[in-house]
């Protein structure tokens, strides 16, 4: 039998505590449904609460406090979403947009996996801080693909201060209309063509 409720809601054991006189909760022993409830920490209103029997189970629509005008889910199992069924293939399915600040998605034990038809990444930002895709792994990024392509306007750089590896079991081919190389033997007599310039510049040994 399903409950109405006003009391116990407000949590002002502490001065700096919220107080709301007008809460209101409909529940039983499987779930409750919240309106103006005080959240544990005594300063944030939930305008709507929606618990499962396990109180880690909830979906808040919070008013005030570090909060406002935030959607919180949190469930101690898993999460499912699935749409789409009655979509075309060139139809959005979903659709995320975040018009100020960040978007992040961490698996903070386990790993995220993207996998579709095709796989896009762009970013449109201008100027120099911003335009930006950055791939950053503690062990290795590995790549591979039919075919591999990149192109750069302006500068396309491979180092690395200890082994770079260029491989082709058939053809390996360069082209350019100026080709500099130098190896550690300019370090002590520079050559005519100045490389030692160009060992001081770009070579460093591992640590």
């Amino acid at each position: 039998m399903s409950t109405k409720s006003s009391s116990k809601l407000s949590r002002n054991g502490q001065r700096t505590s919220k107080a709301n006189y007008t809460a209101i909760s409909y529940g039983n022993d499987h779930g409750q449904l919240s309106f103006g409830k005080i959240h544990k920490d005594g300063g944030t209103t939930s305008g709507v609460m929606l618990q499962a029997k396990e109180g880690r189970h909830q979906f808040s629509m919070d008013n005030d406090g570090q909060r406002p005008g935030w959607t919180s889910l949190t469930s101690p199992g898993a999460v499912q979403v699935k749409c789409g069924m009655d979509l075309e293939e060139e139809q959005v399915g979903i659709f995320f947009n975040a018009e100020n600040g960040d978007i992040d998605i961490i698996a903070t034990n386990g790993k995220i996996r993207m996998q579709a038809n095709d796989i896009e990444l762009v970013s449109i930002g201008g100027g120099t801080d911003s335009g930006h895709i950055k791939m950053t792994a503690s062990e290795s990024i590995t790549m591979d693909a039919k075919k591999i392509n990149a192109s750069a306007k302006n500068l396309l750089r491979l180092s690395s201060p200890a082994i770079c590896e260029l491989i082709a079991n058939g053809r390996l081919k360069f082209i350019s209309s100026v080709i500099t190389t130098a190896t550690d033997g300019c370090k002590l007599k520079d050559s005519k063509y100045n490389h030692q310039y160009h060992h001081n510049k770009e070579f460093s040994l591992p640590a």
